[in-house]
């Protein structure tokens, strides 16, 4: 058991759901092993010491043990300093985690966007603009799944981006030129300003505009990477607003 024992690990609770009557299986988001799926035995007795530590978007040291692909949970220390999330921000919380779940295989490690995903919680937390800290966050996913944007050059002819124009943005390939009404193809989002472009460049949202563009951008590449599987996320959120 020593030889596959890990211990110390910074960690974030993704996701629970029940195993047997007594049990959870943990989804858990760790700095150095990257998404990892952990058993945590007697989790759901009333007297389990670890009954109310597994909360989501609370920094975590986790221990664990095991070789096969659901390892055991051996121990959980909450390490505080987080304010709850509530309201909207809780929500974008649930947005987070489902990205990471969706896209970011299994022990797959992400130093930076571990990091990444800790300030976009704090900055929620402490009640900040959520527009800045989702859009950062997207981006570093989308870098360190392998899908880094390009966004101050245009593709075509290589020169830099201008603020003062106007750009289509190729999926997986990056801005051209916006020339006329008619000119965009099927996987590429149009009617985006130069000036957004250079903006998201300098993770820069203070221009309303910016946000507005930023996210359906964003948006659009997301749901191009996850192939159109639908977020639950962004639904609740919705019906939400509606009501």
């Amino acid at each position: 058991m020593g030889k596959n024992r890990v211990d110390g690990q910074a960690a974030f609770v993704l996701h629970l759901h029940p195993y047997s009557e007594t049990s959870l299986v943990v989804d858990v988001f760790t700095r150095d092993h990257g998404r990892v799926p952990l058993l945590a035995r007697g989790a759901r007795r009333p007297r389990s010491a670890m009954r109310g530590l597994l909360m989501s978007f609370q920094p975590l040291e986790l221990g664990w043990f095991g070789g096969g692909e659901v390892k055991t949970l051996a121990r959980a220390e909450w390490l505080g300093g987080m304010p709850l999330l509530g309201g909207r921000c809780l929500l974008l919380g649930y947005y987070l985690n489902e990205l990471l779940l969706k896209l970011l295989p299994r022990e797959d490690a992400h130093a930076a966007l571990f990091d990444a995903y800790a300030a976009a919680l704090g900055e929620l937390a402490a009640g900040s603009d959520d527009a800045p800290e989702l859009r950062r966050f997207e981006k570093t996913l989308l870098k360190e799944l392998g899908y880094g944007l390009t966004l101050d050059v245009e593709m075509e002819t290589g020169l830099p981006v201008v603020a003062e124009r106007e750009y289509t943005y190729l999926i997986e390939r990056g801005p051209v030129q916006k020339v006329g009404a008619g000119d965009t193809a099927p996987d590429a989002v149009p009617g985006l300003r130069g000036k957004t472009l250079l903006d998201m460049a300098a993770d820069d949202y203070a221009d309303s505009r910016t946000r507005i563009e930023s996210r359906q951008l964003m948006r659009q590449l997301i749901a191009h990477h996850m192939g159109g599987k639908p977020l639950q996320s962004r639904r609740v959120f919705i019906e939400l607003q509606e009501l």
